[in-house]
Protein backbone atom coordinates (compact mmCIF):
# COMPACT_ATOMS: atom_id res chain seq x y z
CA UNK A 1 0.00 0.00 0.00
CA UNK A 2 2.76 2.39 0.68
CA UNK A 3 4.18 1.77 -2.66
CA UNK A 4 1.39 2.33 -4.16
CA UNK A 5 0.41 5.81 -2.89
CA UNK A 6 3.97 6.83 -3.48
CA UNK A 7 3.51 5.96 -7.28
CA UNK A 8 0.18 7.66 -7.29
CA UNK A 9 1.31 10.40 -5.58
CA UNK A 10 4.49 10.66 -7.78
CA UNK A 11 2.35 10.33 -10.82
CA UNK A 12 -0.01 13.23 -9.84
CA UNK A 13 3.28 15.18 -9.33
CA UNK A 14 3.93 14.91 -12.58
CA UNK A 15 0.31 15.52 -14.33
CA UNK A 16 0.32 19.06 -12.21
CA UNK A 17 3.55 19.50 -13.22
CA UNK A 18 3.14 19.02 -16.93
CA UNK A 19 0.14 21.53 -17.21
CA UNK A 20 1.87 24.49 -18.75
CA UNK A 21 -1.34 26.70 -20.24
CA UNK A 22 -2.11 28.42 -19.01
CA UNK A 23 0.97 29.74 -18.52
CA UNK A 24 -0.07 32.14 -15.57
CA UNK A 25 -2.47 32.29 -13.14
CA UNK A 26 -5.25 35.37 -13.49
CA UNK A 27 -7.53 36.22 -16.34
CA UNK A 28 -5.02 37.88 -19.11
CA UNK A 29 -6.21 38.42 -23.09
CA UNK A 30 -4.13 39.87 -25.75
CA UNK A 31 -1.12 38.54 -24.94
CA UNK A 32 2.08 40.30 -26.93
CA UNK A 33 4.92 38.01 -27.09
CA UNK A 34 9.02 38.48 -27.20
CA UNK A 35 12.27 38.47 -26.53
CA UNK A 36 14.49 40.96 -24.24
CA UNK A 37 17.81 40.33 -23.49
CA UNK A 38 18.03 36.48 -23.09
CA UNK A 39 14.53 36.62 -21.70
CA UNK A 40 10.50 35.88 -22.88
CA UNK A 41 8.08 38.50 -22.30
CA UNK A 42 3.97 38.32 -22.34
CA UNK A 43 2.67 41.49 -22.38
CA UNK A 44 -1.61 40.93 -21.97
CA UNK A 45 -4.40 42.92 -21.44
CA UNK A 46 -5.81 43.02 -17.93
CA UNK A 47 -9.32 40.69 -18.59
CA UNK A 48 -12.00 42.40 -16.58
CA UNK A 49 -15.05 45.16 -17.34
CA UNK A 50 -13.94 47.86 -19.06
CA UNK A 51 -13.78 50.03 -15.80
CA UNK A 52 -11.69 47.74 -14.07
CA UNK A 53 -9.36 48.15 -17.38
CA UNK A 54 -6.95 50.92 -16.08
CA UNK A 55 -3.39 49.18 -15.87
CA UNK A 56 -1.17 46.49 -17.31
CA UNK A 57 0.92 43.76 -15.80
CA UNK A 58 3.68 41.99 -17.62
CA UNK A 59 5.19 38.73 -17.24
CA UNK A 60 8.73 37.42 -17.70
CA UNK A 61 10.75 33.78 -17.97
CA UNK A 62 13.81 32.07 -19.04
CA UNK A 63 12.58 28.92 -20.03
CA UNK A 64 8.52 29.45 -20.91
CA UNK A 65 7.44 27.61 -17.52
CA UNK A 66 8.45 29.43 -14.73
CA UNK A 67 6.94 33.07 -14.84
CA UNK A 68 7.36 36.16 -12.88
CA UNK A 69 5.01 38.81 -12.36
CA UNK A 70 5.90 42.75 -12.87
CA UNK A 71 2.82 44.55 -11.64
CA UNK A 72 1.14 47.54 -12.90
CA UNK A 73 4.01 48.54 -15.00
CA UNK A 74 1.36 51.33 -16.35
CA UNK A 75 -1.71 52.74 -15.65
CA UNK A 76 -4.00 55.62 -15.58
CA UNK A 77 -2.22 57.79 -13.18
CA UNK A 78 0.41 58.19 -15.50
CA UNK A 79 -1.61 58.09 -19.13
CA UNK A 80 -3.91 61.02 -18.02
CA UNK A 81 -6.45 60.81 -20.65
CA UNK A 82 -7.00 57.28 -20.38
CA UNK A 83 -9.90 56.53 -18.32
CA UNK A 84 -10.70 53.08 -18.96
CA UNK A 85 -10.34 49.94 -21.56
CA UNK A 86 -6.47 49.84 -21.66
CA UNK A 87 -5.83 46.97 -24.62
CA UNK A 88 -3.51 45.09 -26.15
CA UNK A 89 -0.18 45.81 -25.79
CA UNK A 90 2.52 46.04 -28.54
CA UNK A 91 6.02 46.66 -27.35
CA UNK A 92 9.34 46.90 -28.90
CA UNK A 93 12.97 47.75 -28.19
CA UNK A 94 14.73 50.96 -29.73
CA UNK A 95 17.99 52.17 -29.16
CA UNK A 96 17.84 51.08 -25.44
CA UNK A 97 14.86 52.64 -24.82
CA UNK A 98 11.89 49.97 -24.52
CA UNK A 99 8.16 51.16 -26.28
CA UNK A 100 4.76 49.96 -25.06
CA UNK A 101 1.68 51.00 -27.31
CA UNK A 102 -1.86 50.60 -26.22
CA UNK A 103 -5.73 50.93 -26.61
CA UNK A 104 -7.50 52.94 -24.24
CA UNK A 105 -11.09 54.19 -23.52
CA UNK A 106 -12.70 51.88 -26.49
CA UNK A 107 -12.91 55.18 -28.50
CA UNK A 108 -15.86 56.45 -30.32
CA UNK A 109 -16.06 59.36 -32.56
CA UNK A 110 -15.61 62.33 -30.93
CA UNK A 111 -14.47 61.23 -27.54
CA UNK A 112 -10.83 61.37 -26.98
CA UNK A 113 -8.79 57.95 -26.97
CA UNK A 114 -7.35 55.43 -28.84
CA UNK A 115 -3.77 54.03 -29.60
CA UNK A 116 -0.68 55.56 -27.21
CA UNK A 117 2.57 54.81 -26.28
CA UNK A 118 5.21 54.88 -23.46
CA UNK A 119 8.46 54.56 -22.97
CA UNK A 120 10.56 52.77 -20.15
CA UNK A 121 14.34 51.86 -19.48
CA UNK A 122 13.64 48.65 -18.61
CA UNK A 123 11.16 45.98 -19.88
CA UNK A 124 9.43 45.56 -16.39
CA UNK A 125 9.01 49.42 -16.43
CA UNK A 126 7.79 52.00 -14.48
CA UNK A 127 6.43 53.52 -18.16
CA UNK A 128 5.85 57.05 -18.65
CA UNK A 129 3.19 58.78 -21.11
CA UNK A 130 5.25 59.51 -24.06
CA UNK A 131 2.98 62.04 -25.61
CA UNK A 132 0.73 63.42 -22.82
CA UNK A 133 -2.24 62.04 -25.58
CA UNK A 134 -3.38 59.74 -27.77
CA UNK A 135 -0.52 59.19 -31.21
CA UNK A 136 -4.07 58.22 -32.73
CA UNK A 137 -7.19 59.30 -32.14
CA UNK A 138 -9.67 59.37 -34.87
CA UNK A 139 -11.72 56.86 -36.69
CA UNK A 140 -9.84 56.56 -40.43
CA UNK A 141 -11.16 54.16 -42.93
CA UNK A 142 -13.47 52.41 -40.56
CA UNK A 143 -11.30 51.25 -38.02
CA UNK A 144 -11.47 52.09 -34.53
CA UNK A 145 -7.78 52.72 -33.07
CA UNK A 146 -7.20 49.47 -30.98
CA UNK A 147 -5.24 46.51 -31.18
CA UNK A 148 -1.86 47.76 -32.84
CA UNK A 149 0.76 46.25 -33.62
CA UNK A 150 4.73 47.29 -34.57
CA UNK A 151 6.41 46.29 -37.03
CA UNK A 152 10.22 46.95 -38.24
CA UNK A 153 10.72 45.79 -41.69
CA UNK A 154 14.28 44.54 -43.40
CA UNK A 155 14.91 48.58 -44.50
CA UNK A 156 14.66 49.64 -41.01
CA UNK A 157 11.35 51.45 -41.16
CA UNK A 158 8.49 51.41 -38.72
CA UNK A 159 5.67 50.48 -39.65
CA UNK A 160 2.36 50.05 -37.24
CA UNK A 161 -0.98 48.10 -37.76
CA UNK A 162 -4.10 48.13 -36.02
CA UNK A 163 -7.88 48.37 -36.20
CA UNK A 164 -11.01 46.81 -34.76
CA UNK A 165 -14.42 47.17 -36.63
CA UNK A 166 -13.32 44.98 -39.00
CA UNK A 167 -11.19 47.35 -40.41
CA UNK A 168 -7.24 47.75 -40.62
CA UNK A 169 -5.16 50.46 -41.56
CA UNK A 170 -1.38 50.51 -41.62
CA UNK A 171 0.52 53.61 -41.10
CA UNK A 172 4.13 55.00 -40.75
CA UNK A 173 5.95 55.32 -37.42
CA UNK A 174 8.33 58.26 -37.00
CA UNK A 175 11.71 56.76 -35.49
CA UNK A 176 11.31 58.15 -32.45
CA UNK A 177 7.44 57.26 -32.24
CA UNK A 178 6.18 60.52 -31.76
CA UNK A 179 3.50 60.67 -34.41
CA UNK A 180 3.33 59.17 -37.95
CA UNK A 181 4.77 59.93 -41.74
CA UNK A 182 3.30 60.14 -45.10
CA UNK A 183 3.94 57.17 -47.43
CA UNK A 184 5.40 57.64 -50.72
CA UNK A 185 2.26 58.51 -52.62
CA UNK A 186 1.81 61.11 -49.64
CA UNK A 187 -1.26 59.53 -47.89
CA UNK A 188 -0.97 58.73 -43.72
CA UNK A 189 -3.49 55.90 -44.03
CA UNK A 190 -3.59 52.78 -45.75
CA UNK A 191 -6.47 50.24 -45.54
CA UNK A 192 -5.44 46.74 -45.83
CA UNK A 193 -8.00 44.89 -44.45
CA UNK A 194 -8.01 41.06 -45.72
CA UNK A 195 -10.93 38.91 -45.84
CA UNK A 196 -13.25 38.16 -42.61
CA UNK A 197 -10.79 40.77 -40.94
CA UNK A 198 -12.07 41.41 -37.19
CA UNK A 199 -9.03 42.73 -35.10
CA UNK A 200 -6.27 41.83 -33.76
CA UNK A 201 -3.31 42.20 -36.51
CA UNK A 202 0.35 40.85 -36.61
CA UNK A 203 3.51 40.37 -38.98
CA UNK A 204 6.04 38.85 -39.39
CA UNK A 205 9.19 37.83 -41.60
CA UNK A 206 10.10 34.11 -42.34
CA UNK A 207 12.36 33.20 -45.46
CA UNK A 208 12.15 36.96 -46.59
CA UNK A 209 7.92 36.00 -46.80
CA UNK A 210 5.72 38.59 -45.10
CA UNK A 211 3.16 36.40 -42.91
CA UNK A 212 0.10 38.62 -41.41
CA UNK A 213 -2.23 37.44 -39.07
CA UNK A 214 -5.30 38.44 -37.53
CA UNK A 215 -8.48 37.39 -35.35
CA UNK A 216 -11.91 36.74 -36.66
CA UNK A 217 -15.35 36.56 -35.08
CA UNK A 218 -16.42 37.68 -31.48
CA UNK A 219 -14.08 38.14 -29.01
CA UNK A 220 -16.57 37.20 -26.27
CA UNK A 221 -18.03 33.92 -27.89
CA UNK A 222 -16.38 30.44 -28.70
CA UNK A 223 -16.12 30.79 -32.41
CA UNK A 224 -13.01 33.24 -32.57
CA UNK A 225 -10.14 32.59 -34.06
CA UNK A 226 -6.35 33.41 -36.03
CA UNK A 227 -6.31 33.62 -39.48
CA UNK A 228 -3.68 34.41 -41.78
CA UNK A 229 -1.92 35.65 -45.53
CA UNK A 230 1.42 35.64 -46.78
CA UNK A 231 2.68 39.15 -48.83
CA UNK A 232 5.74 39.60 -50.62
CA UNK A 233 5.36 43.98 -49.43
CA UNK A 234 4.66 44.90 -46.29
CA UNK A 235 1.88 46.51 -47.71
CA UNK A 236 0.50 43.45 -49.15
CA UNK A 237 -2.06 42.32 -51.13
CA UNK A 238 -3.06 40.18 -47.77
CA UNK A 239 -5.19 37.36 -49.21
CA UNK A 240 -6.42 35.07 -46.54
CA UNK A 241 -4.96 31.40 -47.12
CA UNK A 242 -6.22 29.51 -43.88
CA UNK A 243 -7.23 29.58 -40.29
CA UNK A 244 -4.71 28.50 -37.91
CA UNK A 245 -6.15 28.47 -34.30
CA UNK A 246 -9.74 27.56 -33.20
CA UNK A 247 -11.62 26.56 -30.58
CA UNK A 248 -11.10 23.13 -29.60
CA UNK A 249 -14.31 21.44 -27.73
CA UNK A 250 -11.67 19.02 -25.44
CA UNK A 251 -9.35 22.30 -24.71
CA UNK A 252 -11.08 25.40 -24.73
CA UNK A 253 -13.11 27.57 -26.92
CA UNK A 254 -12.58 31.47 -28.10
CA UNK A 255 -9.19 31.21 -28.88
CA UNK A 256 -7.60 34.51 -30.58
CA UNK A 257 -5.68 37.71 -30.60
CA UNK A 258 -2.26 35.74 -30.85
CA UNK A 259 0.97 36.92 -31.50
CA UNK A 260 4.36 35.17 -32.33
CA UNK A 261 7.68 34.86 -30.27
CA UNK A 262 10.47 33.66 -32.94
CA UNK A 263 13.47 32.30 -30.67
CA UNK A 264 16.36 34.49 -31.81
CA UNK A 265 18.51 33.32 -34.65
CA UNK A 266 16.46 29.98 -34.87
CA UNK A 267 13.67 28.60 -37.31
CA UNK A 268 11.41 28.08 -34.06
CA UNK A 269 7.98 29.82 -33.43
CA UNK A 270 5.05 29.82 -30.69
CA UNK A 271 2.21 31.52 -30.54
CA UNK A 272 0.91 33.34 -27.79
CA UNK A 273 -2.98 33.49 -27.34
CA UNK A 274 -5.43 33.70 -25.35
CA UNK A 275 -8.44 31.07 -25.07
CA UNK A 276 -11.61 30.59 -22.72
CA UNK A 277 -11.44 27.64 -20.66
CA UNK A 278 -14.02 24.84 -21.12
CA UNK A 279 -17.22 25.67 -18.90
CA UNK A 280 -16.41 29.72 -18.78
CA UNK A 281 -18.89 31.36 -20.73
CA UNK A 282 -17.81 35.13 -19.41
CA UNK A 283 -16.72 37.18 -22.37
CA UNK A 284 -13.74 38.22 -19.96
CA UNK A 285 -13.02 34.63 -18.63
CA UNK A 286 -9.82 34.40 -20.90
CA UNK A 287 -6.92 33.17 -20.16
CA UNK A 288 -3.04 33.28 -21.60
CA UNK A 289 -1.46 30.57 -23.15
CA UNK A 290 1.37 29.21 -25.72
CA UNK A 291 1.55 26.61 -28.47
CA UNK A 292 4.10 25.70 -30.96
CA UNK A 293 3.73 26.91 -34.37
CA UNK A 294 4.99 25.06 -36.95
CA UNK A 295 5.26 25.22 -41.00
CA UNK A 296 5.14 22.74 -44.13
CA UNK A 297 7.79 22.37 -46.40
CA UNK A 298 6.07 25.41 -48.77
CA UNK A 299 6.53 27.47 -45.54
CA UNK A 300 2.29 27.43 -44.94
CA UNK A 301 1.48 27.52 -41.70
CA UNK A 302 0.19 23.97 -39.88
CA UNK A 303 -2.84 24.29 -37.82
CA UNK A 304 -1.75 25.17 -33.95
CA UNK A 305 -2.82 22.25 -31.60
CA UNK A 306 -3.92 24.04 -28.60
CA UNK A 307 -2.38 22.13 -25.36
CA UNK A 308 -2.97 21.65 -21.49
CA UNK A 309 1.13 20.48 -21.56
CA UNK A 310 2.39 23.99 -23.29
CA UNK A 311 6.17 24.36 -24.41
CA UNK A 312 9.11 25.03 -23.06
CA UNK A 313 11.91 26.63 -24.04
CA UNK A 314 15.42 27.50 -22.58
CA UNK A 315 17.13 30.49 -24.17
CA UNK A 316 21.32 29.73 -24.64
Amino acid sequence: MKKLLITLSFAASLTVQAQQNPIFEGYYADPEGIVYNNTFWVYPTFSAAYEDQIFFDAFSSKDLKTWTKHSRILDTTEVKWAKRAMWAPAVIEKDGKYYLFFGANDVHEGQVGGIGVAVADKPEGPYKDLLGKPLINEIINGAQPIDQFVFKDKDGTYYMYYGGWKHCNMVKLKPDFTGILPFEDGSYYKEVTPKDYVEGPFMFIRNNKYYFMWSEGGWGGPHYKVAYAIADSPFGPFERINTVLEQDPEIATGAGHHSVIQVPNKDKFYMVYHRRPLGKTGANERVTCIDEMKFDKDGYILPVKMTFEGVSYKLK
